[in-house]
């Protein structure tokens, strides 16, 4: 995420970088830099995949755990922890059998407990877990390398549910309440988390992990091998406070990767011999605002499709990419190029938007000057200018909007709440989906309106939840559009939130360091990357 849309002064930067950079970078002799990569990526401050869908979170975990399923570049779950599986003649019993060669971080050997813990615990909140869990019958240990589930009726999107599903800790951990975070951070995956060196708002540390056994395949999305091909990779949280420091940083070789590098400094890195900018997120990201549905003034509909007319995707993606090269508009919830999108209850599409109608279907709400508090995350740049110009356009319409600065942890801390601005809760926020998870309609967490159970806004509609349901149910493709078409109507008269736009974001890297994934979302494959000589 990135902060700033200054000009690049490019030599008196690189003068100044290396002030910046922790100590712990500069102190890598020769022959382990070589072998090291420094990345800014994103703002960890929560370690459980399961107590939030932040992205850096899922990247954090996706170093340092392992699935039972992931999706390869088409989504089509594709085996990872299991070695090989079965379904019964009337599809309702699925046996799973570990492959050879999985391990903890600790030593110890993983096993089928750990896996039904796993997946008990996640399927408290996801929602791919959560209609698992309301069809299961049993989920249980056969021995230690084999589990079952048991389904009550036949679950025919259950393996894609799995590869969008959970990280498998350690039953011990897993044991815990999903309202409870693990912060041991002892995985099976390829990377090791190390503790010793982790200093929290400044910089993450992650060794591969020596004991990890790939599979045979080759890499595919977040599929096949994950093979490990650098000793150590190393996330800088503190340069994300300067994205211009941080390409100074890049452009003097300090780090090697930047995740999300400002479009103002594209040109910068373009004109440099030594960088390259490289789209590993294809279909890109759809930027969403999100809106407390719990809370004045947005447990009214009236006031959520306020906001539905109020916004000008055009301006507001000009505010948060800059260079419309980069975005388009977007008016499915499926986003713009998967199977599931459609053009349903899409007649309240505007350009330039209607400031005039959004201003009067506040006042049929009864809009009575509550203050609408818009987190702003002061540590990526797309959102929290999206932010800025959201508040100015509420308050042209007369609506009481303040800003309410942090880092994205501190935002990530704060959309939990599910309480009164006035007792430290929210009313909007802005966030991404990757357009590639928008067809998943069973497992995307952002896609649910099952209330407080349910992802941060906590809409709640039993007709829309019932087709959601049953759209995991059909067997046809054809019948799964026409349920998302029915989805999508319900969805367009509720709001649970307002799309802004959709966009593809290149990262930027040095060329010595190659081998990166493409894979569907905002964060990195840290496996198959590697160092090569300049």
């Amino acid at each position: 995420m990135t902060i700033s849309r200054r000009n690049l002064i490019k030599t008196g930067l690189a003068a100044g970088t290396a002030l910046s950079i922790p100590s712990v970078l500069r102190a890598q002799t020769a022959p382990t830099a070589d072998r090291t990569t420094r990345m800014v990526t994103d703002n960890l401050s929560v370690f459980d995949p399961v107590f939030t869908t932040a992205d850096a979170t899922i990247g954090h975990a996706l170093a340092i755990y392992d699935t039972l399923f992931a999706p390869d570049s088409n989504l089509m779950p594709q085996p990872q922890m299991v070695g090989k599986w079965t379904v019964s003649d009337d599809k309702r019993t699925y046996t799973f059998e570990l492959r050879d060669g999985l391990g903890w971080h600790d030593g110890n050997p993983v096993t089928a407990a750990d896996c039904v813990a796993s997946i008990h615990r996640w399927g408290q909140v996801d929602p791919g877990g959560q209609l698992l869990m309301a069809r299961a019958r049993e989920i249980s240990k056969k021995d230690d390398k084999t589990f079952t589930i048991t389904l009550k009726e036949p679950l025919g999107v259950l393996l894609s549910i799995l590869s969008g599903g959970p990280f498998i800790m350690r039953e011990k951990d897993a044991n815990l309440p999903a309202t409870e975070q693990v912060t041991t951070n002892i995985g099976s995956g390829p990377f090791k988390f190390d503790h010793a060196l982790a200093k929290p708002g400044a910089s993450f540390t992650y060794d591969r992990n020596e004991q990890y056994v790939p599979r045979n395949e080759p890499p595919d999305g977040l599929a096949g091998g994950k093979i490990v091909k650098v000793d150590r990779v190393i996330w800088d949280i503190g340069l994300l406070a300067n994205q211009q420091t941080a390409v100074a940083a890049l452009q003097a070789g300090e780090i090697d990767f930047i995740l999300a590098p400002p479009v103002d400094l594209f040109p910068a890195i373009e004109s440099d011999p030594n960088l390259k900018l490289q789209v590993l997120n294809k279909s890109g990201n759809d930027y969403v605002l999100r809106m407390n549905c719990l809370q004045k003034p947005f447990d009214d509909v009236k006031a959520r499709q306020a906001i539905l007319h109020l916004v000008d995707q055009e301006a507001m993606m000009r505010a948060a990419v800059g260079d419309p090269n980069y975005f388009s508009p977007v008016t499915s919830i499926f986003g713009n190029e998967t199977l599931m999108t459609n053009d349903e209850n899409t007649g309240w599409f505007k350009k330039g938007g209607d400031p005039e109608k959004a201003k009067q279907l506040f006042k049929d709400a009864g809009y009575a000057g509550e203050r609408v508090v818009v987190l702003q995350p002061t540590d990526w740049a797309e959102s929290s200018n999206a932010a800025q110009l959201l508040a100015s356009a509420l308050r042209k319409i007369g609506v009481n909007a303040e800003l309410a600065p942090s880092d994205w942890g501190g935002l990530v801390a704060r959309r939990a709440k599910k309480g009164p601005v006035d007792d430290g809760g929210w009313s909007i926020f802005i966030t991404t989906n990757p357009e590639a998870s928008l067809g998943q309609v069973a497992t995307n967490t952002s896609l649910t309106m099952n209330g407080e159970r349910g992802w941060f806004g906590w809409p709640k509609n039993d007709e829309y939840e019932a087709l959601r349901a049953k759209w995991a149910d059909v067997e046809t493709l054809e019948e799964r559009k026409a349920i998302a078409r029915k989805m999508q109507r319900i969805w367009w008269d509720y709001v649970p939130s307002v799309l802004l736009g959709q966009s593809v974001t290149p990262s930027a890297r040095r060329k010595t360091l190659t081998g990166l994934l493409e894979v569907p979302g905002w964060y990195v494959a840290m496996w198959n990357m590697q160092k090569t000589p300049v």
